[in-house]
């Protein structure tokens, strides 16, 4: 065992964004306490830290939206005190002061003015250096645990060493084989997905997209939706992920900012205008082709006859509630969150510190929170990890 004399040590599980915003918090509350002897150390499995963040956004990273709400959120009332606790503008003042320039988008949405996740790594990286951080990789921590007031942190290599305090950060799937079994821990599901559905009404769809607007039961989601072989994929769909479940019902409206009433008219018109054309050709210039034969097949109507009064009532369905069972998610691998992790109760919301053990923190999506697309899961990462970076000095 290794013990290193009065220097505080911090322990650091995980070098994705919780991780790194958690060891550059740490060092900076040691610097502004006035107290050199701390010092914080990164453990990373991969060959580097922050490949997560690379991948983020397309390689854009959406780091963070300007509109920050806990009702966003799963357990919104243990998120709304960390958000209380370190508010949003202090997240982004956080980014400022590493050297990070941003500019937002659509829906809040917040980027890198270079447009690359390289950027957001970099500032982290080079924080982190600046600040002294210890990072080491291709490690991979084994178990915690609490020991006399400190804890044991075993390495793959079967290195044992103190340390005063832990910070646990690397995702809930992984973070579960680390803590003692007393850790009450809910299993993870992939969220932020495509899903796979029924697979009729969608025949001959892959790769076609359509802004539209998508539910399931209560919860609505307005924006593209991306057919593929398998079901439905976009932005609009990963965010339904967090809330559909195998045998529940996905409906899209693909005229969403028109009433039925509405609908119904301009179909009546088109009857009148266009008498004498088969049904595809009537819905031309409405929708796409593909998605017009998918429209028709699913109100049950023949592409090459044509449209007639009675055929309306069938056909407005099709194109304001266009039906789909969820059978599954699409491709877990290609899911941007795991729902799951350690339950929030254990912990403090506003330093995210173990209740039955001081000194032990769980932060980022090791904790059972989530929250849709749109930079809201990285500013969790950012928010937890800082708040307890600095309650671990």
């Amino acid at each position: 065992m290794r013990y290193y004399g009065m220097m505080k040590r911090i322990a650091i599980i995980g070098g994705g964004a919780a991780g790194l915003a958690a060891a550059i918090s740490a060092q900076q509350a040691s610097r502004e306490a006035g107290n050199a002897s701390v010092q914080t150390t990164v453990f990373e499995k991969s060959d580097r830290v922050g490949k997560s963040i690379l991948a983020s956004g397309n390689g854009r990273c959406n780091f963070s939206n300007s509109a920050i709400s806990a009702a966003a959120y799963n357990n919104p009332a243990f998120v709304e005190q960390s958000l209380a606790a370190l508010p949003p503008n202090e997240v982004l003042g956080f980014f400022a002061s590493i050297g990070l320039v941003w500019h937002e988008e659509d829906e809040g949405r917040l980027y890198p003015q270079s447009e690359k996740a390289s950027s957001v790594l970099d500032v982290l990286r080079f924080a982190a250096r600046d600040l002294g951080v210890e990072t080491i990789c291709n490690t991979e921590v084994r178990w915690v645990t609490p020991a006399q007031g400190r804890f044991l942190v075993c390495l793959d290599d079967e290195t044992v060493s103190y340390f005063d305090a832990v910070i646990v950060a690397c995702g809930g799937k992984v973070a579960r084989s680390l803590l003692p079994v007393h850790y009450c821990y809910h299993n993870t599901m992939p969220l932020l997905c495509p899903l796979r559905t029924s697979a009729a009404p969608i025949r001959g769809l892959n790769n076609i997209r359509a802004r539209c607007l998508a539910s399931c039961g209560s919860h609505e989601e307005l924006g593209e939706v991306l057919f593929r072989e398998y079901g439905l994929s976009g932005i609009a769909v990963f965010n339904l992920s967090r809330f559909a479940r195998e045998g529940d019902v996905i409906k899209l409206d693909f005229l969403p900012q028109q009433s039925e009433e509405d609908v119904l008219a301009a179909l009546q018109q088109r009857i009148g205008l266009f008498a004498e054309r088969p049904a595809l050709e009537c819905l031309a210039g409405l929708l796409q082709q593909p998605l017009a034969r998918a429209v028709l097949r699913a109100a049950s109507l023949s592409a090459e006859e044509r449209l007639r009064e009675g055929d309306l009532a069938a056909l407005l369905v099709a194109l304001k509630a266009f039906s789909l069972a969820v059978e599954g998610v699409g491709d877990p691998s290609n899911c941007q969150v795991w729902r799951g992790g350690f339950d929030t109760g254990g912990f403090s919301a506003c330093s995210l510190e173990s209740k039955r053990d001081p000194g032990l923190f769980v932060v980022g999506e090791a904790l059972d929170v989530d929250g849709p697309c749109g930079g809201f899961n990285l500013h969790w990462a950012w928010t937890s990890g800082i708040l307890a970076g600095r309650a671990a000095v």
